[in-house]
């Protein structure tokens, strides 16, 4: 099926290891141009030597959202323009309620929310003058399920879910189309970090009794970015191997 995408434009941030990389490869894969941003320039360049001549890379810090703007208009001015924006940040530190300070939560939202949105409000215009678009922001399962050792996750990418399904509304008619895509257990830096001596334990508990891989993530997230997936905006879709048991 050819998806529609060779020639678009994609800036990916957190896209230099672990799920964003997945999206990026995904992408060029499919014939897109593919700006990734993350903090390492050293992690960047490794993702650039796998993704090839396709691909171009920004080095920024996401944890302070100021940066957002900058960074779509430098990935813009490297593409000609933008057609697709992927938002994904690293999680903040695990944790529950009797863990955290004000702090944690004022920079997990930095990181997981607010940057997030100034990606989005800086990329919709851009989008606009091509008269074609594609937003989605990766969050989390814990987003419909909240993890209570993930409770700075839980408060940030939930609010950016709800903007998402606001800005999804405001912006449908203009041909661009904003989505979230709700991630469980995938085999990442991320995962290692906090399953690290109980990996095939929570693959035990997941309905197809395995972890998911980044490169079948970024194939699901590069279908929504699709020609073929215009009608779907607004919506929350979840990637977890049959993890989530709710109904809704």
């Amino acid at each position: 099926m050819d998806l529609g995408l060779t020639g678009k434009r994609a800036l990916v941030t957190g896209a230099s290891t672990g799920l964003g990389f997945g999206v990026a490869k995904s992408l060029v894969d499919e014939g897109a141009k593919v700006v990734i941003a993350s903090r390492s320039e050293e992690k960047l360049r490794r993702a650039m030597a796998i993704l090839g001549p396709q691909a171009d890379f920004l080095i920024a810090d996401l944890s302070d959202p100021d940066n957002a703007k900058d960074l779509v208009e430098q990935a813009a001015a490297k593409l000609n323009g933008l057609d697709i924006l992927i938002c994904n940040a690293g999680g903040p530190r695990a944790g529950g309620f009797f863990d955290m300070q004000i702090d944690d939560y004022r920079k997990s939202i930095d990181t997981n929310m607010l940057s997030s949105i100034e990606l989005s409000m800086a990329a919709v215009p851009l989008m606009e003058h091509s008269g074609w678009g594609r937003i989605i922001a990766i969050t989390s399962l814990w987003v419909r399920q909240p993890s209570p050792n993930l409770i700075l996750s839980n408060t940030a990418r939930t609010g950016l879910t709800a903007f998402f399904k606001t800005m999804a509304a405001a912006i449908a008619s203009k041909n661009i189309t904003a989505n979230t895509i709700q991630p469980g257990f995938h085999q990442t830096d991320r995962f290692m970090e906090l399953n690290r001596e109980n990996s095939a334990a929570v693959a035990d508990h997941i309905p197809a009794r395995s972890i998911g891989s980044p490169e079948d993530f970024g194939a699901v997230v590069t279908f929504l970015c699709s020609e073929q997936a215009k009608y779907i905006t607004g919506a929350s879709l979840q990637v977890d191997g049959g993890l989530f048991a709710g109904l809704m």
